[in-house]
């Protein structure tokens, strides 16, 4: 399915102008419309209860107060960069949640539109909001994300792309949400890491997805590769690093969310660590 809304969920004013100038690219290279909600949000827990100790409503009303301050002055950021573009239609809104409920409010956005923009969740001096931000639209929103480091050099019209494949649901699922990315794309390595070797695909590991992306016009490669280094993200950033790709296509959260916290995994690793765009689906 083309992509014609893109929808931008922002939280954290010093990632707006770098995440909206990058989903404006996305917007025109494929004649979307971009929604933008900026979000005020309240990150202590206490104001999740009125009645807690120590907790009064004079307090809680200035701490949203704060949160209506804040969002305004995201929402009058993003008008900013967005009045500088052109080439597309847009539209802002703006709203107040609070960390415990934040999930609700985004995921009720987000569930309208075909793809997600968004900065990097994890690293130093980030709010706590912005992984359950993430978590919301991939769970609960059930859209794909587009998820940007905080480096300048990056395109959202990616010529080389690796797509991590573990023959899962949500690997699959992100090919097929990535389409009209990978059909603009020069060539795209389907990457398999150690595929097992009693599997049902084992003499043709990635094969189906290959003959699948073909079909749809995708210029596909397979690259067999093996776990040479400790974790299966190092291997595919690697990978990455070696052929210059632009972007990484994965499924998100194959195990839990609680499992990914407590032990981390490969979301959680390429969220925190990788130096170009993650596209992720669950």
């Amino acid at each position: 399915m083309p992509w014609k809304t893109i929808f931008c969920a922002l939280s954290d004013a010093s990632r707006v102008e770098h995440t909206l100038t990058h989903a404006a690219e996305l917007a025109r290279l494929h004649g979307a419309h971009l929604d933008v909600l900026s979000l005020g949000v309240a990150r202590d827990p206490a104001t999740h209860y009125f009645s807690g100790a120590g907790v009064s409503a004079v307090m809680v009303q200035n701490i949203f107060e704060g949160c209506h301050e804040e969002a305004a002055e995201i929402d009058s950021a993003a008008r900013a960069v967005l009045g500088r573009q052109d080439g597309f239609f847009w539209s802002c809104d703006k709203g107040v949640a609070q960390l415990a409920d934040l999930g609700h409010h985004v995921a009720d956005r987000a569930r309208f539109a075909d793809l997600a923009v968004l900065p990097m969740p994890y690293g130093e001096g980030l709010g706590p909001e912005l992984a359950p931000l993430t978590e919301a639209i991939l769970f609960d929103g059930r859209i794909p994300a587009m998820v940007l480091p905080n480096t300048p050099d990056i395109t959202l019209d990616p010529k080389r792309v690796v797509i991590a494949w573990n023959d899962g649901q949500e690997a699959l699922r992100a090919a097929r949400d990535a389409l009209p990315m990978l059909q603009r794309a020069e060539r795209v390595h389907v990457v398999v890491v150690d595929p097992p070797v009693h599997g049902p695909n084992r003499s043709d590991p990635g094969g189906l997805l290959s003959q699948f992306l073909v079909r749809h016009g995708v210029a596909v490669e397979i690259d067999v590769v093996s776990k040479t280094l400790p974790r299966i993200a190092d291997v595919l950033l690697r990978r990455a690093q070696d052929i210059d790709a632009d972007a990484v296509v994965m499924g998100a959260y194959g195990h839990s969310r609680v499992r990914e916290a407590v032990f981390g995994g490969a979301t959680r690793y390429m969220l925190e660590h990788a130096p170009l765009p993650l596209f992720m689906a669950h």
